[in-house]
């Protein structure tokens, strides 16, 4: 039972990487699952109190930390609020069209089409779109470093 346990664990951190590529999987969930499978089955008293502090600190920072990065970026490239809300939609829909280059190209293009429709220079599109990209890139980033750190944190822990 303890092996079962385990792999399930290892699975839900694995899928928590695979949100990543794939936004639809709730990343922080399945984290979660991961460990209160190890709290719930297997030895919960090895997780000390400031391990679940951290964790949901750790948690709201994973993710808050996409969405400001993506909405930094767009603003800071000059995109306007539907150009970040494109973006958004772009991610979510990319994650079911040629994975993992949907995520990246159909913002990219959401984002230029949204921008031109709203009267925008060509050169603004293009800036905005290019700071969707960097958004989801330093979010992705962001995503996989709180991710590590919380995995690595539990390891350590039990």
């Amino acid at each position: 039972m303890e092996v079962l346990i385990w792999a399930i664990i290892i699975v839900c951190f694995l899928a928590s990487f695979a949100s990543v590529i794939f936004p639809v999987i709730p990343g922080p969930l399945v984290l979660w699952i991961g460990f209160l499978a190890y709290f719930f089955f297997l030895n919960g008293e090895e997780l000390s109190w400031f391990f679940w502090t951290g964790i949901i600190l750790l948690t709201v920072l994973l993710i808050v930390s996409d969405i400001i990065a993506n909405s930094y970026f767009v603003k800071r490239y000059g995109g306007s609020k539907w150009g970040e809300r494109m973006a958004a939609v772009g991610v979510i829909v990319g994650s079911f069209i040629i994975p993992p280059f949907g995520i990246i190209v159909l913002p990219f293009i959401l984002v230029i089409v949204t921008e031109l429709i709203q009267k925008r220079s060509n050169e603004e599109a293009w800036k905005a779109a290019i700071g969707s990209l960097f958004g989801f890139l330093s979010g992705t980033v962001a995503k996989i470093v709180i991710q590590l750190i919380m995995i690595i944190w539990f390891f350590f822990e039990i």
